[in-house]
């Protein structure tokens, strides 16, 4: 994979630095700066060489300094194109106001006549001794050994050019630019997994339910025919008769494996709908309160039905209620989804992984998980996430 920036490049090889582009475009990076900020001190010297009052002039060159640097921030993140070639949808939104404003107030004063400086004084050395035949004084060694010299010096001007340019664009990334770049690379990866994982479990699901229901349905009934052939009471027509069971409660037992996976009910009617089919399995009796506008999206969807599974499951196996309640309300582009227990509490994540599991899926899904169980209850277990606008 090809460098992005050019630190990455100054740790390849040598000559692979030395002929790539990354040299020029340190160069042109530093050169920007320190140029821009030459042209500000020229014309603030300029000033003071006009035959204008003392007052004026110091007002004048006031306005072309804050105007420099005004200029300076804007420019700043321009210029980190050149030695930064990062992807433009994984670089953050730039910081602007004061910090960058005062950014460029320090890039024009001071820093800029650093990268000027280096520049010179990294190509000024090769380039005054590539030079050395033309001055009148040198002597025939001089003039000799002073080109070698500087042809030899010049590829290694390079690396503290291209060093200064790649320590001057990780300042202003740290200054002009969140500092979440990695954090949010983290979250859009962890999303990319979620959507993975849930496209497979839709693909299992949909093996299961057109190839291994399919031939158990059709088991069973050809076991059910077979037992109206045999004779009754006869020791085939029980051994049949044993096996159609079996086959039946296989087939139960298949179906809310794929329930479990993913309900065709979530998919065709939605979270409501969803919601209701698993409370009336739930143990534990669960009053709904579900006033949604519409459909949400499917990744929306799909996290509040397994969080309202999960913690169905939880309360019926940990909490000791025996009445539940959810609530699920959609405001401002948020899912709220509560539910509740008159259980006894004391619910900790610290404890075991299904609160950890249900932080994680929220989370994913961009969202945030807020928990209420003191000890003695009741357990309020909140979800909100953003879901954009219902469709109808």
């Amino acid at each position: 994979m090809s460098p992005r920036t050019v630190l990455e490049a100054l740790t390849r090889s040598p000559l692979g630095f030395l002929r790539s582009v990354w040299p020029w475009r340190a160069l042109g990076h530093l050169l920007s700066g320190g140029v821009f900020a030459a042209g500000a001190y020229l014309a603030v010297g300029g000033l003071f060489t006009a035959p204008i009052g003392t007052f004026a002039r110091v007002l004048c060159a006031v306005a072309v300094v804050v105007f420099a640097a005004a200029l300076a921030g804007p420019l700043e993140r321009r210029r980190l194109a050149l030695v930064d070639r990062g992807d433009r949808g994984d670089r953050p939104e730039p910081r602007s106001g004061p910090r960058t404003a005062g950014y460029g107030a320090v890039s024009v004063l001071a820093v800029g006549w650093m990268d000027l400086a280096l520049v010179l004084v990294s190509l000024g050395i090769p380039g005054f001794l590539l030079l050395t035949p033309l001055q009148p004084t040198a002597s025939p060694w001089q003039s000799v050994a002073g080109p070698v010299a500087g042809a030899l010096l010049l590829p290694v001007a390079a690396y503290p050019v291209g060093a200064w340019a790649g320590v001057r664009a990780a300042v202003t990334r740290a200054v002009l630019f969140p500092p979440d770049r990695e954090l949010r690379e983290v979250v859009r990866s962890r999303a990319r997994l979620v959507d993975a994982f849930e496209a497979e479990r839709r693909r299992i699901e949909r093996d299961l339910h057109d190839g291994a229901q399919q031939r158990l349905v059709a088991l069973t009934v050809k076991l059910g025919l077979a037992t109206l052939d045999l004779p009754p009471g006869s020791p085939a027509s029980q051994q049949v008769a044993e096996a159609h069971a079996l086959a039946k409660e296989a087939l139960t037992e298949l179906r809310e494996l794929i329930r479990g996976i993913h309900p065709q009910i979530l998919t065709e009617r939605g979270v409501p709908a969803a919601v209701r089919d698993i409370a009336g399995r739930c143990p534990v009796p669960a009053d709904l309160d579900i006033d949604l506008p519409g459909r949400l999206p499917a990744a929306v969807e799909q996290t509040a039905y397994f969080v309202t599974a999960e913690a169905l499951t939880n309360i019926a196996r940990h909490s000791g209620a025996d009445r539940c309640r959810i609530t699920a309300r959609c405001h401002d582009g948020v899912l709220r989804l509560d539910i509740e227990d008159n259980g006894g509490g004391d619910a900790d994540p610290a404890r075991g992984t299904g609160l950890t599991g249900l932080a994680d899926r929220i989370a994913a899904a961009d969202g945030r998980m807020l928990l209420s169980s003191p000890p003695g209850g009741p357990t309020l277990l909140r979800a909100e996430i953003p879901c954009g606008t219902p469709s109808a």
